[in-house]
């Protein structure tokens, strides 16, 4: 009796540990002197990722820790003309229904509410440009110190992240940043320092929150437009020069702080506002249900 008692114990811890245990997954790419640029393709169908400099002198490196899987994640790599062209994806070949993306949406709150972890290492010493794309989840963007030329983010309905945690500014100027969130949020700080030309942040349903320490280093311009949620914007000091621009319905409230002098309908300057400085910045914000609020 006993014997079988220590057996279906045996069993049931072996159970236990396998439901539980994680497929880790290891993918790099060896560092190369001619690398002009590495055009990086991420996705991932759900998890959590963290994209951030790492030290290891590699072009990209990157860590996965995967939980029940229907299917494990593909990685191709080659190069053309300078250029690395890197793909990691993670598919799912099983339709979640509607009601269980809103499920994680509505009751997902930490990390380990979603099955998989991706850590994606990449190096100061490479020009990126950067296309990721997430299910559901959450995404963590660190670009600090990353030389980034373009950076597209789009996902299903995974909050975004994204900041310079160092403090240390890209070393290049970016063309464009743009994340699109069908169903999530985005929190964005110290944006001045992504030297991005265009920037531009689109969420279906959901908010966007961005924060500005600083003027940019030269002209840009700042979309950022929500279907149906809030918009909040935490704008740089009022003697820098800006112009906003509001474009809402009926349904939608606003703040504005009183530093903002009003030129036209819904049309707002700094300031510190002149219409030839090098480094303008124009805010068109876009709201059709819900609220934006200025400080």
């Amino acid at each position: 009796m006993f014997k079988e008692l220590n057996f279906s114990i045996c069993l049931l811890l072996c159970l236990v540990i396998s439901s539980e245990a994680q497929i880790v997954r290891h993918f790099e790419v060896k560092e190369r002197e001619d690398i002009n640029l590495v055009l990086l393709n991420f996705s991932s169908y759900k998890g959590v990722s963290t994209i951030q400099r790492e030290y290891r002198g590699y072009p990209l490196i990157a860590d996965a820790e995967l939980g029940k899987v229907n299917i494990l994640p593909t990685f191709t790599h080659n190069y053309s003309d300078g250029v690395l062209y890197a793909m990691l994806e993670h598919k799912n070949v099983e339709s979640e229904s509607l009601s269980k993306n809103l499920s994680y949406r509505l009751f997902s709150s930490s990390d380990e509410d979603f099955d998989h972890k991706w850590k994606v290492g990449l190096d100061a010493n490479y020009l990126y440009d950067l296309r990721l794309q997430f299910g559901i989840g959450k995404a963590r963007l660190d670009l600090s110190n990353l030389p980034v030329s373009n950076c597209f983010v789009k996902t299903a309905s995974a909050d975004v992240f994204l900041n310079y945690s160092r403090q240390v500014p890209n070393s290049v100027n970016m063309d464009t940043l743009s994340v699109a969130i069908n169903m999530g949020s985005l929190y964005a700080e110290d944006l001045q320092m992504s030297n991005a030309r265009h920037l531009m942040f689109d969420v279906n349903y959901g908010s966007v929150n961005l924060a500005f320490g600083d003027a940019m280093a030269a002209t840009s311009t700042i979309n950022a437009m929500v279907g149906a949620g809030t918009v909040n914007i935490k704008l740089p000091a009022a003697n820098l020069p800006y112009v906003v621009k509001i474009k809402s319905t009926a349904m939608c409230r606003t703040k504005v702080p009183g530093h903002l002098r009003e030129i036209a309908e819904k049309t707002y300057i700094s300031k510190g506002y002149r219409a030839d400085a090098e480094n303008l910045m124009t805010f068109m914000i876009d709201v059709s249900v819900g609220s934006v609020s200025l400080e």
